[in-house]
């Protein structure tokens, strides 16, 4: 009985968050002949948002572009994460790693990355929240770190069972986010953001 009600309760938990869930590409895909000559004059033409530009990830020591992107099946997503060169040498330039998508207050954004390596494909993307600093020169991001705990009262009987189940969110310890550091556009650069420069 005890397992029953764990599983039902872990159902309608998992099946809330099927609600928010958006439609991602279930693995990663390659654009060939992509570097970092290709992601500058990509941004370069385009009227660029705070958010895009390149980008160093120490954590995995890897330099990645960001930029939008638009698909019919996902029209909120807004902007991809794609690989220009990173250690590992199995991933390829132009590998997406990742998604973007914007949220209600402005420097706050859901984001996945992909988590597993399918042979030289990625899958499994992860989601957190990206915070972008004011001057958005980095953007940080702490993975969650819940563990659902089930709490029973056994002592109470049908019908009133439910009122002696609670699902307790348990988050851990605050940790140091980890982050991207913007290298462009930069001081030196040019104009960021294409702002108009008065003469």
């Amino acid at each position: 009985m005890k397992r029953k009600i764990a599983a039902i309760v872990m159902l309608v938990v998992a099946g809330m968050g099927c609600w928010a869930r958006v439609e991602l590409p279930e693995q990663s895909v390659v654009l060939p002949g992509y570097d970092e000559e290709v992601a500058r004059a990509r941004l370069l033409e385009s009227d660029m948002q705070p958010l895009e530009g390149i980008w160093y990830y120490p954590n995995e020591d890897m330099t990645l572009a960001i930029e939008r992107w638009e698909r019919e099946s996902s029209p909120k997503i807004g902007y991809r994460m794609l690989l220009i060169a990173s250690d590992d040498l199995e991933l390829l330039p132009g590998t997406v790693i990742g998604y973007i998508e914007a949220s209600a207050v402005d420097n706050k954004y859901r984001m996945w990355l992909y988590s597993q390596r399918n042979k030289v494909t990625l899958c499994g993307p992860l989601e957190c929240v990206a915070t972008l600093s004011n001057d958005a020169s980095s953007l940080t991001f702490d993975p969650p770190h819940w563990e659902v705990k089930v709490r029973v009262n056994f002592a109470r009987f049908l019908p009133s069972l439910f009122r002696g189940l609670s699902v307790i969110p348990h988050v851990e310890q605050e940790r140091l986010p980890v982050g991207f550091k913007k290298i462009f556009p930069a001081d030196g650069n040019g104009s960021k953001f294409n702002k108009v420069r008065y003469l």
